[in-house]
């Protein structure tokens, strides 16, 4: 990542890679508008990654599988489910374009294995879905704001809709979503480090995100900021939802980056694209 402006309605904040080294000349204040500056890694696609611990093991085969665990597209090594989502009474599962349609390179009716490939999945013994529609990462400059897929359950008693009851997360996410703000704490349950609990740092970021040599660099806008320890490699996909008080459960956002900051597409703009609903109470 080169730089990430995190703007809301308190301050004007702005990432750097390294502590002291700032992509460029930062003024104290903008309109009078104060200026911080965080210190983030490099922003990075989390597909694949280093198992996680616990009891309830998210990166084996489940069936039914709750969201939370290993999934991915034949070609990439795994990422996470992240919620189910329905339309005209058809389930489908939530997750990333790099995670289910291999960053633009797949083609849909193709299978999606639980577990993902890094974890064990085979091709096709363990196809729990099939891709149905992912929207189109721009590598060309361009501005996006999801990093977003859904795949045709091909079972739906192969799913529960709801994260594990022995994984001690948040269980089944509400079908209603809310809108990120700052300050906002949130958690989320994902194949790499199960669930964890986080504090919305930015809204409205426009980060750059490496997507690795075969696909390369890819801007996005209007942009979820999550405090640094949130998330790892693998856990692409989650559902990110609201963590206490009247919106607890209620999905925030589509988790697919990080570095020192975990980075989500808001929820509402990933529904949006393919005219579909949250699975929840």
């Amino acid at each position: 990542m080169t730089k990430s402006e995190l703007t809301t309605k308190a301050d004007i904040r702005i990432e750097s890679l390294r502590k002291g080294v700032a992509p460029v000349a930062i003024p104290a204040a903008i309109e009078d508008v104060p200026v911080i500056v965080l210190v983030t890694g490099e922003i990075k696609a989390l597909k694949g990654g280093p198992p996680g611990g616990g009891g309830f093991d998210p990166k084996l085969r489940h069936r039914p599988a709750p969201n939370g665990v290993s999934l991915g597209h034949p070609a990439i090594t795994a990422g996470t489910l992240g919620c189910l989502v329905t339309k005209n009474n058809t389930v489908y599962i939530l997750s990333n374009n790099h995670v289910m349609a291999n960053s633009n390179n797949a083609t849909n009716g193709d299978n999606i294995l639980q577990p993902g490939t890094f974890d064990g999945g085979q091709d096709p013994a363990d196809r729990i879905a099939d891709l149905s529609a992912f929207v189109t990462i721009n590598f060309s400059g361009g501005d996006n704001v999801v990093d977003a897929a859904i795949a045709d359950v091909v079972n739906d008693a192969d799913v529960t809709g709801a994260t594990h009851p022995d994984a001690g997360s948040y269980g089944q996410p509400r079908a209603t979503t809310v809108s990120a703000s700052v300050g906002m704490n949130v958690q989320k349950y994902g194949r790499t480090t199960q669930h964890t609990n986080g504090k919305v740092q930015g809204i409205n970021a426009t980060v750059n995100v490496n997507y690795g040599a075969e696909s390369g660099v890819a801007r996005f806008v209007n942009q979820i900021v999550i405090g640094g320890g949130f998330s790892s490699g693998g856990d692409s996909g989650s559902l990110i939802v609201a963590r206490g008080g009247s919106d607890d459960r209620k999905p925030v956002g589509l988790l697919f980056a990080g570095g020192g900051s975990t980075i989500a597409n808001p929820i509402g703009a990933v529904l949006s694209a393919f005219n579909v609903t949250v699975v929840g109470n």
